[in-house]
This record gives C-alpha cells, structure tokens and sequence, in this order.
C-alpha cells in the first residue's frame, strides 16, 4: 500500500535565499507543503511566488515569537518558562496571532491552509489557547485549517534530550486541538539537532521508514548563503541538496511513499 506524506519545509519568507530553495523543491515535486514567516519583509514580494504553486502543496502560517525582523522578539527560553508557569497574557497572544494572520491573508488573498508554530511555540500551554481563539475568530465555522501535533512526534532524530522536552512542553495539544474540531497531523517527524554534522539523509531514511499513513515531516531547506540571523544556515544547503537528490527520489519509491496535501479526511476515516 502507498503511504502518503506530507512533507513541509519551515520558514518560507524568512529570507531570499530560503524562499527561493524551497520554491526550487516544490517545482521538482519534492514538497508537499510550505509554512510561511508573515511578519518577514520578504512575505509581500514573495506572497505571489507560492500563490502561484498553491496548487501544489499547502500553504501554512509559522507562528512566531522568537524570530525578530523589524520588532523585537524573545527567545525560545522566555516563552517555554513562562507557559509552563501559566504568566503570559491569553489576549496580548491572540491579537499576535490575528495580526500573524491577517498579514498572511492580505498578501496571500486567503487564509492559510494550516498553523504551525517557529521553534513550535504555537503548541505551549496558553500560547495554544491564543491561538486556537485567534483561528476560531477568523475562519468560517466548519472551515477550520489543520494543525501541527508536535506531541505526536514519532522518531527523536540524533536528540533524545529535545525531543523528550518537545514531547513534555507540548502535553495534550493534539487532544486538546481536537476537542476543539482541528484536524491534525497522527505522526509528526523532522526533528534533529539541526547542527551541520547531522547525517539528514540517514535521518530522513529513518523516519521515512518508520512513518505510517498520513505522516506530516518538517524540514528546512534553502540556498546555502551566508547569513548571521539565521542559526542553521549551515544546515539548510544539506537538506536541499538531499531532498533534490535522485537518492531521495529512489527511497520514496522504494518504501511506496507518495509526497501529497495533508487530507484530514483521510486521517478521520
């Protein structure tokens, strides 16, 4: 039986040189999805870039706190502290959310087709509250976009450590997600250390082996380029460069995966 995968590269909009080698992947058929930084610059001229492809692959909004462009932001550490200890404010969170949304749509001329999160900080205690407000404000009632499990996270990577916090921190957003009526992904994937000795193409067979139906899998390609805001740019021109690969194409084939739109559909049934 083919197995169905939808594979998502994070941070489309972050810069010029993301863009673009995400944009070089979903023309060779090598993405199935894309989310996008709204708040970057870069989202209005590039908005009409992967509109033209939408019909291809899904297009998200990656919430973020923790990435600044032209305002402030603060770290990952922040927001993880603080939501564990429940003192952030539910309303400051939801207008960020609505702003991130509203400037997705006015670019993109629709909302986005799911949410995940930067770093996942959309799937911390309160932050996910936010959110799920926010979402429930804009969408039509039965219309809802589907979302990111990163407690279902299937396979630690090379980082058992992260991924034990990422599992803890994020408890019970996939039930609470769906109590709410969201679709979800069942088995979440792409996680590593993210560090340039990291074997991604090992990495990517492993988790490509043990994903089941309906599989969601992060990843974060780009050009290789020289860039001091961006903490893995060394990893990015790694990840391109596999997944553009005939090696990457020949696993897929081997193991009967098909790279498609996540289809919650599926996942109910």
């Amino acid at each position: 039986m083919t197995k169905q995968l939808t594979l998502c590269a994070d941070d489309f909009a972050q810069s010029g040189s993301i863009s673009a080698g995400i944009l070089q992947l979903i023309d060779a058929g090598r993405l199935s999805a894309t989310s996008v930084l709204s708040q970057s610059p870069h989202w209005p001229e590039l908005a009409g870039e992967i509109r033209a492809r939408a019909e291809r692959v899904d297009v998200g909004l990656h919430f973020n706190l923790t990435h600044p462009f032209s305002q402030p932001a603060k770290p990952l550490s922040h927001w993880l502290m603080k939501s564990q200890l429940r003192q952030l404010s539910q309303a400051a969170l939801r207008d960020e959310a609505l702003s991130q949304v509203d400037r997705f749509a006015e670019h993109f001329g629709r909302l986005p087709d799911f949410v995940d999160g930067h770093q996942h900080v959309h799937a911390l205690p309160v932050i996910r509250d936010a959110l799920f407000d926010a979402i429930q404000r804009r969408w039509p009632e039965g219309r809802l976009p589907y979302l990111r499990s990163p407690d279902k996270l299937g396979h630690p990577g090379d980082n058992r450590l992260k991924a034990l916090i990422l599992r803890s921190v994020c408890t019970h957003f996939d039930e609470q997600a769906q109590e709410r009526g969201f679709a979800t992904s069942p088995w979440f994937g792409g996680m590593y250390s993210l560090t340039p000795q990291a074997d991604f193409a090992g990495l990517m067979q492993s988790w490509l082996a043990r994903m089941p139906q309906q599989a969601l899998i992060m990843c974060h390609p780009g050009l290789p380029a020289q860039d001091a805001d961006d903490p893995i740019a060394a990893c990015r021109g790694r990840e391109l460069e596999y997944l553009a690969s005939s090696a990457f194409g020949e696993l897929c084939q081997k193991l009967r995966i098909r790279l498609a739109r996540f289809q919650p559909e599926a996942v109910a049934a």
